[in-house]
């Protein structure tokens, strides 16, 4: 199978952090424990790139999130940093990552043959097929206020925008305010539509939901959020919201975030999350709230990875079977799901799906032509 993941965090560690993506690929071991993955303040990556070919990635979205909380003077330069790193990643690894700019181009990444060479050539002529690499931003906090600025970005090769993280001068979050858009978050909803940038609407408010189906022209992807009616996370979309996107043609990019899946995590983990809020509040830094929250998070029962099958199926339910997709948030939290240990088992997803009597076409749309579609659609 082949698979298109709408999102990782994965660029942070690395811009950040140094983090080995050429790092090998690690298993929880048999007595349960993480041999050096996913720990508290660790620089172990999900994503990696052993990782990515052994699971049969094809297309890789990679955010660069950037939240004024944490980077608050430096947000254009943190933001165009990450940009860079994705660059620079691709440039790295030439073989087997290009940085994709058209929706075409994402789509021959996903089609291409498992192995390309000369014609008539051995394996040991061959090469993998390279993988499309696709930069966003995730939080608009790098503009500055200033819709303009997102032309930089653009030219810098951001193909899509996840206008809110927390709340900024263009839209209202999930976790924030509550708020819609902004006279300026209406501009720039419609600015991505005439550049051909996809929007993301997750993290965004419901207000904020409502208000970019009022001004999106094209279709837009909820890149890492999942069924609120299985999960209450308010990370999660409303049956409502689901089938208004499946109704415009977009794709809810699954996650395996535990508290997106299990409501019974969500129950766990949101004290915890309500003390680190509390901690930055009071003046800790984010780093060192972070740490506490990584530390307690981890200690929690982590939940199966068949609940991505309820998910799946509840929003194929309730808006057909083409606005569904994957987005992992890999590298975007501390724990994953239960004998889910990083992008290499992405696999076990696929094999979740069929096992529950999906067909084997409706297996290939989650995994990965539905993300295409959108993608090809807005980027041409």
């Amino acid at each position: 199978m082949r698979f298109f993941d709408a999102h990782c965090d994965t660029i942070g560690k690395i811009w950040e952090g140094g983090a080995d993506f050429g790092a090998e690929v690690r298993h929880e071991t048999e007595a349960g424990e993480f041999d050096g993955r996913g720990l508290p303040g660790g620089d172990t990556l999900h994503v990696t790139l052993a990782g990515m070919h052994a699971a049969g990635i094809r297309a890789q979205l990679f955010a660069g999130w950037v939240w004024a909380g944490k980077y608050r003077g430096r947000e254009f330069e943190v933001g165009m940093g990450k940009v860079e790193a994705v660059r620079q990643l691709c440039d790295r690894y030439p073989d087997d990552l290009f940085l994709a700019l058209k929706g075409t181009e994402i789509a021959a990444a996903c089609e291409a043959p498992e192995w390309s060479g000369p014609a008539g050539g051995t394996a040991p002529d061959a090469r993998r097929a390279r993988i499309a690499v696709i930069a966003g931003l995730e939080g608009a906090d790098p503009l500055l206020g200033q819709v303009d600025n997102l032309r930089l970005f653009y030219d810098a090769g951001v193909r899509l925008l996840t206008p809110a993280w927390a709340d900024n001068a263009f839209v209202g979050s999930a976790y924030g305010s509550g708020t819609g858009l902004t006279a300026k978050g209406f501009d720039l909803v419609e600015a991505c539509d005439e550049w051909g940038i996809l929007v993301d609407v997750s993290h965004a408010s419901d207000k904020a939901f409502t208000d970019i189906c009022k001004v999106a022209a094209r279709p837009f992807v909820a890149s890492h959020s999942n069924c609120r009616a299985l999960s209450p996370c308010p990370r999660n979309l409303t049956d409502d919201m689901i089938r208004t996107m499946g109704e415009r043609g977009g794709v809810v990019g699954i996650s395996v975030v535990p508290g997106f899946l299990s409501g019974d995590f969500y129950a766990l983990e949101r004290p915890v999350s309500e003390a680190f809020d509390r901690a930055v509040a009071a003046g800790e830094s984010v780093d060192e709230a972070g740490r506490a929250l990584s530390a307690a998070v981890s200690r929690l029962p982590r939940p199966p990875l068949d609940l991505i099958v309820d998910h799946v199926r509840h929003a194929i339910k309730v808006g057909g079977e083409d606005v569904v997709g994957l987005g992992g948030d890999l590298d975007g939290v501390d724990v994953l799901p239960a004998g889910f240990d990083g992008v290499a088992d992405y696999p076990k997803i696929a094999e979740l799906l069929l096992e529950a009597g999906l067909s084997e076409t409706r297996v290939e749309k989650v995994c990965f032509r539905n993300m295409v579609r959108v993608f090809r659609e807005v980027l041409g």
